[in-house]
């Protein structure tokens, strides 16, 4: 089968023919439909983010399960499925206390299955990796059942992969974010596919302002139709100034959908008393903030990460898939562009340019 792989930072990637072993046990070969254009993809491509490769990259993803292995129970060939980039194990602290979008066995296995093997190799023997055990730019990919979720006929692929990722990240860092109340003043960095769907959660919410702040002023359109009621271009004014002189002081919350340490720091600053900070984005490897720790004490400032939504992938997808069947949340209008695998490259230099909205892989 056909996957795009990475072999070095800064080079293209390879559209190749791999070898894929059968799902051993606990496994599930999937056929792939659709899968999303992440920024968290093309940072690993650009070395801001660490892998071991060559790599299959691609997270964000749905498809059809056409095999399973022994032991397993969730899922059953034919069944349309979300999949999930944390294949929580159940078993460790993280699983038990709650939080198994954290599970501790799936970040120590990393791009390997749950056995520590791999199921992939290239024409010249060598092993290949998965992103998130994973790798959905892939015709067909082998993963752990956890990743799988079934979902409705109803629900078309496109948005499957996409609530597989970017809508749960951004929707679920609001609606499972402690301490959040109807009517808060929301400020969100950064209105890439994360920021839009952040903004989907805070109207959701009944947020009474949603501040869309970005540096490229046709995406603060776009945003607006996904729930923004102000908007501000931080290449034509200082974002905390204008975030404060629009909410009357400051913000309830602000979510750094971009992730570096310019936005988080701005955050921080745009935010009122009692005010509540969330990092949704990933900035690079070993980047870091100063944040002004007087201002953190006297105004009872918070700091908070928020990973894959807050809370469990498929109890948020769930959720999302829920919101999507009511018209609580629009997601088809998140897709501006489809792309065949073989355009791979091109997909990840138009998400570099700035255009607006997802880019899609559709497989035939």
């Amino acid at each position: 089968m056909k996957a795009a792989v990475l072999y070095e930072a800064n080079e293209p990637l390879r559209v190749e023919e791999l070898e894929q072993q059968s799902p051993q046990t606990g496994e599930v070969r999937v056929r792939m439909e659709a899968a999303g254009v992440c920024a968290s993809d093309h940072h690993v491509m650009h070395g801001s983010a660490l892998l071991p490769t060559p790599v299959v990259l691609g997270h964000e993803g749905a498809g059809v399960v056409e095999e399973i292995g022994p032991g397993v129970t969730a899922v059953a060939p034919g069944d349309r499925c979300i999949l999930s980039f944390v294949s929580n194990c159940g078993h460790c602290r993280m699983c038990r206390s709650g939080s198994p979008q954290l599970c501790d066995t799936n970040a120590q296995t990393g791009t390997l299955q749950f056995d520590g093997t791999s199921r992939l190799r290239n024409g010249e023997g060598t092993e290949v990796f998965q992103m998130a055990k994973l790798g959905v730019f892939s015709e067909s990919i082998v993963c752990p059942e956890q990743a799988c979720l079934s979902v409705p006929d109803n629900v078309p692929m496109e948005v499957a992969a996409l609530i597989g990722c970017c809508v749960t990240t951004g929707v679920g860092s609001v609606i499972n974010q402690p301490g959040i109340e109807a009517g808060a003043r929301m400020a969100v960095f950064g209105c890439g596919g994360v920021g839009l769907n952040v903004i989907q959660g805070a109207r959701l919410l009944n947020a009474s302002q949603v501040i869309a702040v970005d540096i490229i002023e046709h995406k603060l359109r776009f945003a607006e139709q996904f729930g923004a009621s102000d908007t501000v271009d931080a290449t034509a004014s200082d974002p905390i100034e204008a975030i404060r002189e629009l909410s009357g002081g400051g913000v309830d919350f602000a979510f750094d959908a971009f992730g570096s340490a310019e936005t988080l720091s701005q955050a921080v600053d745009s935010l009122g008393k009692n005010g509540t900070a969330v990092m949704v984005g990933l900035a690079p490897v070993g980047d870091r903030t100063a944040i002004d720790m007087v201002d953190l004490v006297r105004n009872q400032k918070r700091i908070v990460g928020s990973y894959y939504g807050s809370g469990s992938p498929h109890q948020t997808f769930a959720k999302m898939v829920d919101f999507y069947t009511r018209g609580k949340i629009d997601v088809e209008a998140l897709i501006t562009r489809r792309h065949p695998l073989e355009e791979i490259n091109e997909a990840f230099e138009r998400l570099a340019a700035g255009e607006d909205g997802r880019g899609v892989i559709v497989f035939s």
